[in-house]
């Protein structure tokens, strides 16, 4: 219950703020009215300020200038049958990303720029001493439903708004990859479970290979749901 608290008590805390004065400035990181600056760790307000760049165009490119970091905007793909992406973008990073860059939607980008600046790189200088270069991954954008499934809803992945990771290259070139050294002893295990743990901060919905044996080869990453961490 003590996990699920703020969460619970975040709404209540939003709607208290908005119905200040505009005379009464607060800090942006406190202001859900503010752009979310994405250069700063996440705090109470960041998953809300990234929950409302679906609802308000522009806002996610805003963040972005604010923010000072680049954006290719692409040209969007109107949703058809539950599949598309109505704000695409190439996820900006200085980082190599094999077998491509993705284009994901412009919120998932911007939580992916705090996860890399504040949860991945520090949990590489924690546990390796240096920095990650690059980022293996399965995919982003995919018209389907869950687990591929005639029945089920259509996939985070359908509105290109969730990235499946697989490993990673470190500056000395080291890989460390999904499923094999998550039971690694440290550095490498360690450093992965601190992945997960950081993705936790951002993202709403984290599944790795303690979810299922569909994800024991990669991290799930979106931004649906507020707290699945697996």
């Amino acid at each position: 219950m003590r996990r699920w608290l703020p969460l619970l008590l975040l709404p209540l805390l939003v709607l208290l703020i908005v119905l200040l004065p505009r005379a009464v400035v607060l800090p942006p990181a406190w202001d859900p009215r503010t752009p979310l600056d994405l250069r700063e760790p996440p705090g109470l307000l960041t998953r809300y300020k990234l929950s409302r760049m679906a609802r308000d165009p522009g806002l996610c490119a805003a963040s972005f200038a604010l923010s000072g970091i680049p954006l290719q905007q692409l040209t969007p793909q109107p949703l058809r049958d539950g599949c598309g992406i109505e704000d695409p973008v190439r996820l900006p990073s200085e980082l190599r990303f094999s077998p491509n860059l993705p284009v994901v939607n412009c919120p998932f980008a911007a939580a992916w720029a705090i996860f890399e600046r504040h949860g991945l790189q520090p949990a590489a200088r924690d546990e390796f001493g240096q920095r990650v270069t690059g980022v293996r991954h399965l995919g982003a954008y995919n018209c389907r439903n869950i687990y591929h499934q005639e029945r089920a809803p259509r996939s985070r992945h359908a509105t290109a708004d969730a990235l499946d990771v697989a490993g990673f290259t470190l500056a000395d070139g080291r890989a460390v990859a999904l499923p094999r050294d998550w039971t690694a002893p440290a550095p490498s295990g360690s450093f992965l479970r601190a992945v997960r743990g950081a993705a936790c901060r951002v993202f709403g919905t984290v599944l790795g290979p303690e979810y299922n044996a569909a994800h024991r080869d990669h991290f799930h990453l979106d931004r649906g749901g507020w707290g699945t961490c697996r």
